[in-house]
């Protein structure tokens, strides 16, 4: 049996999502094991793809006072006894660590109790839990990494099969990312009438803790916007635009290389290690896209910008920066992998 386990973001918990896809294809359904923190549950709670689904009461360390760091690193050792019990009850021999706070317990468990561990790393930038555990995995993944076992990133195939080549901008999607981003929400209330006077229909995924003030924003400036808080078919929702301003959290910018959907990245300024910035970076360094720190962003700017992407050239080239075998290559290798 195999054993997923990560979360607390979208970002994690979509290759979670992937990898349990790709086992279920094979006839496995692996357990889960997250947080009660986070956006483990809402994604998990009621998916039926794992046999079965443990939320640990854990948080991560980073950005906490003295004692809160002391309660956390206790509740992780705890829960990585506590594994003991569910690798056993389950056969567990291999766990899939997918990284964030939520893996901790897990991927401490299955050092603790000599199981074969095995990360992926999604950002340009190593995790500092992932650095930790990096020394005692069997392997480890990361698209940044030229020497990870498969660089490919693992993405959901209905994020392949929706793909298709954009050729004129008719349609915006403005992303934030699962929990919505304060500036890009702003951005687009102020760039959503300039883009409606040009045509161009605009969709919003904003995060559910903004969505009734930016509902009501769109409501009396008579704008008719496609406003989401959470977006589940996001796949089908990509389709349907032609480029996209968003975040550049490492899952969101690999599924949107997997949909062929050109994109402008203005990256969460404070994320750990400036990684959002380098995950776009060798985007950028490709010529498939442009990166806007925050304060360098001008509307007029970045209006004259859109109005000039050559949205057939770079569609294209994104399909070449992405195996859809990726996550298949990985469960291959996990399998395949020599005993230790």
């Amino acid at each position: 049996m195999i054993a997923i386990t990560g979360g607390g973001t979208g970002g994690h918990l979509s290759i979670a999502k992937a990898l349990k896809e790709e086992l279920n294809k094979r006839g496995i359904k692996p357990i889960f094991i997250g947080s009660t923190n986070g956006q483990d549950r809402a994604w998990f709670k009621n998916e039926e793809g794992f046999s079965a689904k443990y939320f640990f009461d854990t948080k991560g360390v980073v950005n906490q006072n003295k004692l809160g760091k002391i309660i956390s690193l206790s509740k992780i050792a705890l829960y990585s006894l506590k594994c003991f019990f569910i690798f056993k009850k389950h056969s567990v021999k291999k766990v899939i660590s997918v990284g964030g706070y939520s893996a901790a317990a897990a991927s401490f468990g299955a050092i603790i109790f000599k199981k074969e561990l095995f990360i992926h790393e999604q950002n340009a930038k190593t995790g500092s839990l992932n650095a930790k555990l990096k020394p005692y995995a069997k392997a480890f993944f990361s698209s940044y990494d030229d020497n990870s076992p498969v660089k490919d990133y693992p993405v959901r195939e209905d994020f392949f099969t929706t793909r298709r080549v954009r050729e004129d901008l008719n349609t915006i999607i403005f992303l934030g990312g699962s929990q919505g981003a304060h500036f890009i929400n702003n951005l687009a209330k102020t760039m959503a009438k300039p883009l409606k006077n040009r045509g161009i229909h605009i969709i919003h995924q904003c995060g559910k803790k903004e969505y009734d003030e930016l509902k009501k924003f769109y409501q009396e400036e008579n704008l008719d916007i496609e406003l989401y808080g959470f977006i589940d078919n996001m796949p089908q929702v990509l389709n349907r635009a032609d480029l996209a301003i968003s975040r550049s959290g490492a899952s969101t910018l690999w599924e949107l290389c997997a949909n062929a959907l050109p994109a402008i990245f203005i990256p969460y300024p404070y994320a750990a290690g400036d990684h959002q910035y380098y995950n776009a970076k060798f985007l950028e360094d490709k010529n498939l896209t442009k990166i806007y720190r925050e304060k360098e962003v001008d509307i007029k700017s970045l209006l004259n910008y859109i109005t000039s992407i050559k949205l057939n050239k770079i569609s294209k080239n994104l399909i070449n920066t992405i195996d859809k075998n990726a996550t298949k290559k990985i469960i291959n290798y996990i399998f395949t992998s020599p005993v230790s």
